[in-house]
């Protein structure tokens, strides 16, 4: 796996009692977030790290006793508008790295978050088309 890129931070999805007994696996590499799903079938989803809108931690009793946590991440991607990064280890430490990776793309690119938000009118104005029950009266 080491051959296909070089990547920052890995970790599996954790299950009973924080042990990594999962086919999950996620990725996080300067550019993008890689999420691994799956054994004989694999399915890969990724996002790239410029278009992440927010993020949130989640840490539910269950995960804590065993320094798990949750992130969740919104992204500004048709596929994946949210990606939840499930009990991972040190999901501070996680964070923080996908903070500096975020920032660090947002930079390379010149954007910033303001740049990602649509404006309030929807891209279709469908108040300039009469209703059909406007035409019979």
């Amino acid at each position: 796996m080491k051959a296909d890129f070089d990547y920052i931070w890995t970790d599996k999805k954790r299950t009973i009692f924080g042990l990594p007994i999962s086919f999950t696996r996620y990725f996080l590499t300067e550019k993008k977030f890689i999420t691994r799903k799956g054994f004989l079938n694999i399915e890969e989803d990724e996002f790239d790290l410029y278009r992440v809108n927010d993020k949130k931690l989640v840490l539910p009793f269950g995960q804590r006793l065993f320094g798990c946590g949750t992130v969740i991440i919104n992204v500004k991607d048709v596929d994946t508008p949210m990606k939840e990064v499930k009990s991972v280890k040190e999901p501070r430490k996680f964070l923080q790295l996908l903070d500096e990776q975020v920032e660090k793309q947002r930079d390379a690119y010149s954007i910033r978050g303001r740049d990602m938000i649509s404006g309030g009118r929807p891209h279709h104005d469908f108040d300039r088309f009469p209703d059909e029950d406007d035409n019979d009266a």
